[in-house]
């Protein structure tokens, strides 16, 4: 066990971990933070993604020694005085999210997406979505809600 210094959501973090824990357990566990969601465990399906600075990452298999001087942002980390970021909005007004397991990766890519390349076209959204999981099949609405947040 070692001593591992976290910057989530803006705030520092300490807690007492292997050094190769993977940070979806320190979020999930350490700090009581429910948005990131274990899937798959193989950084497949994207329902553990969080920005480590500003860069979408699968939390799933980056291991908590490697995020020293980091900046990790989850879902939560995201509103702007307690009001959904545009993404969310844009998902919640396209009514996206079925079961719901899976937004957290498709709104965390899209966020990195947006502050990358504001008004993406339909094939750089298809890009950086590559690889994200939705079994219920909400790929059009949320192609939609991606082209909204573009906007908004």
């Amino acid at each position: 066990m070692a001593k591992i210094e976290l910057n989530v959501d803006g705030k520092a973090h300490s807690i007492d971990a292997d050094a190769d824990m993977p940070l979806l357990y320190a979020l999930r566990d350490d700090l009581g933070l429910k948005n990131p969601k274990f899937g798959c465990g193989l950084a497949q399906c994207g329902a553990c993604t969080v920005l480590v600075d500003g860069e979408p990452t699968r939390s799933c298999s980056i291991p908590v020694d490697s995020l020293a001087g980091r900046k990790v942002t989850t879902l939560a980390g995201i509103q702007k005085d307690g009001k959904p970021h545009k993404v969310q909005q844009a998902f919640i007004d396209e009514e996206v999210p079925q079961c719901g397991y899976c937004m957290n990766g498709w709104i965390m890519t899209t966020v990195a997406l947006l502050d990358k390349t504001p008004k993406p076209s339909d094939a750089q959204i298809e890009d950086a979505l590559t690889g994200l999981k939705c079994r219920c099949g909400t790929h059009v609405a949320i192609m939609r809600a991606v082209r909204r947040a573009a906007t908004a």
